[in-house]
């Protein structure tokens, strides 16, 4: 058990490199940039991958109607996620503590394991919903008013995960760092249940 507790520590302290590392990155590219737009995504707030992206992706959203890209005090989740990311990373190291001396067992890791993963796929919703609202809820008395084919108002919604075409932009989003050291550390969670389960399990020879 002392192993898998081990683990487990390792695993939980890698959801604190989202304090220093951003989580998510959404890339904006055309013929006119040569260099890509990049926004950088943190659990505290934004930042352009270069020094002026931020600056230059407002300009461009505000022809078509869309919101100012929203500093920290805009957004509640700028203030709760970090709170909930220090929490469970301290839950986390402590169950692995616990588990070393014996306290508890590996069905521990895995309530951690089930209740981060809750936790993420609240927050991808969460993100997914506010970037519905970012493309769509546009200024009616925008410089530009493009619609479909079929007549409704054209939305510029970046896509969740992958590639989407957007005008003449190519839109990508994918994880950062910051995300992908938090999947590392839930996997490690996941093996040390399962190491801690496999020794619980194992039957001395006689």
């Amino acid at each position: 058990m002392k192993k898998a507790s081990i683990i487990m520590i390792i695993g939980a302290l890698l959801l604190s490199g989202l304090f220093w590392f951003p989580l998510w990155n959404i890339m904006l590219g055309a013929p006119q940039y040569p260099e890509p737009l990049g926004i950088d995504i943190y659990i505290d707030g934004l930042a352009g991958q270069s020094e002026f992206d931020i600056q230059n992706i407002d300009g461009l959203n505000h022809y078509i109607g869309m919101k100012t890209l929203p500093k920290p005090e805009d957004m509640w989740e700028f203030q709760v996620f970090p709170i909930v990311i220090g929490i469970m990373t301290a839950l986390g190291v402590l169950a692995g503590i616990l588990g070393y001396f014996g306290k508890i067992g590996a069905n521990w890791f895995l309530g951690w394991l089930i209740l981060m993963t809750v936790l993420g796929i609240l927050g991808m919703y969460d993100f997914n919903a506010w970037m519905i609202d970012y493309g769509t809820n546009l200024d009616p008395n925008a410089i530009m008013k493009l619609q479909n084919p079929d007549g409704t108002p054209m939305t510029y919604k970046p896509p969740l995960i992958g590639h989407k075409q957007l005008l003449n932009f190519d839109a990508y989003s994918y994880p950062r760092l910051g995300g992908y050291l938090m999947g590392v550390g839930m996997l490690l969670t996941l093996v040390a249940y399962l190491v801690g389960i496999k020794k619980k399990n194992k039957v001395p020879s006689s």
